[in-house]
């Protein structure tokens, strides 16, 4: 009699096992929840890849493109009241646009300045022969080379920590897309790495004199191709407050990166 009863009590201890774990479930919902990542929106295409489109040019902007900048954003870049104000002319309702927007505002923007620097090629490079930019990259230790959709250096895997390797790329090809520094994801991670250095690191302003790419300096002539570019902003942003800067007739000094160790002009 007392074996069935033990029998009998053991069947219900796991009948019931089922609805006790679902209860500890309910009473402790945050073991088992993690929170979303906020919703991504696409960005628009900038002019010049509507013009691409339009004639069937298939090296262009990629929109998953969009999600790398996307991922990649530090918060301060979305929160900052400094970077809000720097943004002004181009977003002037970024400090109150959800978070979602505020990311696609970025993609945009990254996608714009490929479009001033690259022609939003990914394997664009270009080496520089005027005497004040032919500098020698010190990871190369060549004439330094500008290379991919932000046309960045191999010197900036010291400067930033961004993922680019000569040791692998010097092997292939000067336009394989399978060098790091040409390869989007590697380029763009370091562009947002980059200006982030700029804007909230250094406290220097969006368009500044030592802006790293020179199509942020508005006297000089590239820059008028950036505001070109941004003519598609986000709808969220409103209407920009782009005003036409006349670029320096006289030859600048020329800063080709954020810390003036190294400068090239487009």
């Amino acid at each position: 009699m007392v074996r069935v009863m033990m029998k009998t009590n053991l069947w219900v201890g796991i009948a019931l096992l089922p609805v006790l774990l679902s209860g500890c479930g309910a009473a402790h919902p945050q073991t088992l929840q993690t929170p979303a990542h906020p919703k991504e929106k696409p960005a628009p295409p900038t002019p010049l890849a509507e013009q691409k489109a339009q004639v069937g040019d298939d090296n262009t902007w990629d929109p998953a493109w969009d999600k790398i900048v996307e991922d990649a954003l530090p918060a301060n870049l979305l929160s900052s009241n400094k970077v809000a104000k720097d943004l002004r002319p181009f977003c002037p309702q970024f400090r109150t646009m959800s978070e979602a927007d505020k990311r696609a505002y970025w993609a945009y923007f990254f996608q714009a300045l490929a479009g001033a620097e690259a022609g939003l090629r990914s394997t664009a490079d270009v080496r520089h022969t005027e005497p004040e930019v032919a500098v020698k990259d010190q990871v190369t230790h060549r004439m330094v080379r500008s290379e991919g959709l932000l046309q960045l250096t191999y010197e900036d895997a010291n400067r930033y920590g961004c993922e680019f390797d000569w040791s692998r790329d010097k092997e292939l090809p000067e336009h394989d897309p399978e060098k790091t520094i040409l390869q989007p994801r590697s380029n763009l991670v370091c562009g947002v790495r980059i200006l982030s250095t700029q804007l909230i690191d250094q406290r220097k302003p969006l368009l500044s004199k030592s802006s790293y790419w020179s199509v942020l300096r508005p006297q000089f002539p590239g820059y008028q191709e950036f505001l070109k570019q941004m003519a598609n902003v986000p709808a969220a942003c409103g209407r920009p407050q782009l005003r036409n800067s006349k670029p320096e007739t006289s030859k600048p000094t020329p800063s080709r990166h954020a810390d003036n160790s190294a400068s090239a002009t487009r």
